[in-house]
């Protein structure tokens, strides 16, 4: 019951646009398709943001946000996009509490990815490095998912 409860708040937060998009001539469909989804378990959370402001991690402050179940490749749809400067931030909460979960140092333990695919450094990309243009009617990105931690259950070889 927790998980289901916790699932839900989640997809909540992913669900809904925190701004609603209009549909006018200067809107586009930006698709985003999401490889190297390490498993089918969870779900994976799709925000996209028009500023720095609480990116890559804080989906509140994201101007529209999509939750779907895992799978190996997952595509997010958003209609009626303003045309304008976005970062798009992935995550793929396999154990569905919720949350980004972390390790020591704050090492993520569940998979992330962002627009552009920027070099992973200390800290999460920046909105600089994963923002992109939005100037027109269809416009599809590629987001490959990493993982810098392998799965708590799986056996060491």
């Amino acid at each position: 019951m927790k998980k289901t409860v916790q699932t839900f708040l989640l997809l909540s937060l992913f669900a809904s646009p925190a701004i609603t998009l209009a549909d006018s001539p200067s809107c586009g469909r930006i698709e985003i398709l999401i490889d190297n989804v390490r498993s089918e378990e969870g779900i994976v959370g799709v925000a996209l943001f028009n500023a720095k402001k609480g990116f890559p991690d804080k989906s509140a402050l994201a101007i529209e946000g999509r939750s779907i179940p895992a799978g190996k490749r997952c595509k997010v749809i958003f209609e009626n996009v303003p045309y304008g400067t976005y970062a798009i931030s992935v995550l793929h909460d396999e154990n569905g509490n919720g949350k980004m979960d972390k390790g020591f140092l704050g090492i993520p333990k569940e998979g992330f990815g962002t627009s552009n695919n920027p070099e992973i450094k200390m800290g999460p990309p920046s909105f600089s490095d994963s923002r992109f243009d939005l100037k027109s009617k269809e416009m599809t990105l590629n987001i490959d998912m990493k993982y810098l931690r392998k799965p708590e259950n799986q056996e060491p070889q």
